[in-house]
């Protein structure tokens, strides 16, 4: 190995061209051991291209190309001969979980910080050869697992978007967890340059899926993996689009643009002056919004900010999307077991008051069923003109009813879990997508 860095040392005090050439054959060698050590990574690298770019001073996968200044790869490799595989496999999983995706929907620097964790846990985990900072970071990776079991980007993510992080963790995650540049990279390069289209990377994420369970079946390092590829893999929901079906048909007063004709109109008021040949219809039949439940889950693990989140985003989706009358009746109903309280909001107004002085109450274990009795009892004393849905938060692990309401139902979770009982077949399941950025 002294050879081999005196080797190294020369050719890196000799022309580009040779060290272009050595930096080539490091990436090869790099290649080939991945190959060889986890073949269900075989197809997906087969699609990333390395190439050398000078005064890069880092690392970068722009489309299908991983680049790499070879100066840089040649002095870290000096120090640490692993460093080009563990280049390689950070590069290759953001590919496979389709990290790079995601920029559009989320906060940049948060998702950056996310995604290189995930990936460089489920690299430690495969026991290669160590870096210098490696013994560090596992430190801090059983650290942030005390508040994150399950370290995939999108639940890391989430946790730093609800709990923020502070300059100090910033860098130490930067120097610890870091490998490759990111900045912006998904913005404007990916559909210049990827040959593969994120459906194309979703399906190499689902074969290696497929094939982990026949190569490594038990290794260490796949239950990692697994998760990050069932997250990447899983069907997103549109929320939005969910809610649209709350909405009911209704009068509103408001100009009926498709049964109006400004032309007979502004006729009237040039000819006749201020004096219009036909007014304006001054409703139109809209569907929108009255009447909805939103019932929170109070449980162990529904609680503070977590909540405030959801209720925020269902809400401002709704009044931002034009789905609400001018007169709302929604009711935030707090339980566990046992309906703890109801909350009436007809307004803006009360709804910002409950998000910033709402305290929730409850806290025991979880029976679905006393929710729907009481909003039956509701409906049957005229409490809602046309009740349409119910929307209930919750972590899943209660009692469901074992009969279908006259509304429609959504069961929202924060994650998706194997063990939950499964959704009764009239009610929607959703899980809540970390995706878009509450503010």
């Amino acid at each position: 190995m002294d050879n081999e860095n005196s080797k190294m040392k020369n050719t890196l005090s000799g022309t580009a061209d040779k060290t272009e050439e050595l930096a080539s054959s490091v990436m090869q060698l790099a290649r080939d051991t991945i190959t060889v050590k986890f073949r269900f990574f075989d197809t997906a690298l087969g699609r990333i291209h390395a190439k050398p770019r000078k005064d890069l001073f880092g690392f970068m996968m722009v489309g299908d190309e991983l680049l790499y200044d070879p100066k840089v790869l040649l002095t870290l490799f000096l120090d640490e001969p692993g460093i080009a595989v563990r280049l390689y496999l950070h590069i290759l999983m953001h590919k496979i979980f389709l990290h790079q995706y995601r920029y559009e929907k989320t906060r940049e620097d948060y998702w950056n910080i996310a995604c290189d964790i995930a990936v460089e846990n489920i690299i430690l985990e495969m026991n290669l050869d160590s870096l210098s900072r490696d013994e560090e970071a596992r430190g801090k990776l059983s650290r942030i697992k005390k508040w994150c079991p399950s370290l995939t980007a999108d639940k890391l993510y989430r946790e730093f978007l609800i709990n923020g992080i502070s300059d100090v963790s910033r860098e130490e995650y930067t120097r610890l967890f870091s490998v490759d540049i990111h900045a912006k990279r998904a913005r404007t390069e990916i559909s210049k340059e990827d040959k593969l289209s994120e459906e194309d990377w979703k399906k190499l994420s689902e074969r290696i899926k497929a094939d982990l369970k026949t190569f490594s079946k038990n290794k260490i390092g796949s239950e990692s993996l697994s998760n990050n590829l069932d997250e990447a893999t899983k069907i997103k929901y549109d929320y939005r689009s969910i809610l649209e079906k709350f909405a009911v048909a209704g009068e509103e007063i408001t100009v009926n643009d498709d049964e109006f004709d400004y032309i007979f109109y502004t006729y009237g008021l040039k000819t006749y002056g201020n004096m219009p040949l036909v007014e304006p219809l001054e409703y139109a039949e809209v569907k929108k919004v009255r009447d909805f439940v939103i019932a929170i889950d109070t449980s162990a693990s529904c609680r503070g900010n977590v909540v405030k989140q959801f209720l925020k985003r269902t809400y401002d989706i709704l009044k931002n999307s034009g789905s609400f009358f001018s007169h709302i009746n929604v009711h935030i109903i707090e339980c566990d077991a046992a309906v703890r309280e109801d909350i009436k909001i007809s307004n803006d107004t009360e709804f910002d008051e409950f998000i910033k002085n709402g305290k929730l109450t409850g806290f025991g274990a979880t029976d679905f069923r006393p929710v729907f009795e009481y909003v039956d009892e509701l409906v049957d004393e005229g409490a809602f003109e046309n009740l349409k849905g119910l929307i209930y938060f919750t972590d899943g692990y209660g009692i469901y009813p074992e009969h279908m309401p006259d509304y429609d139902v959504i069961f929202a979770f924060v994650d998706e879990d194997e063990h939950r009982a499964p959704v009764p077949i009239w009610a929607m399941k959703v899980i809540i997508d970390s995706d878009e950025e509450i503010k």
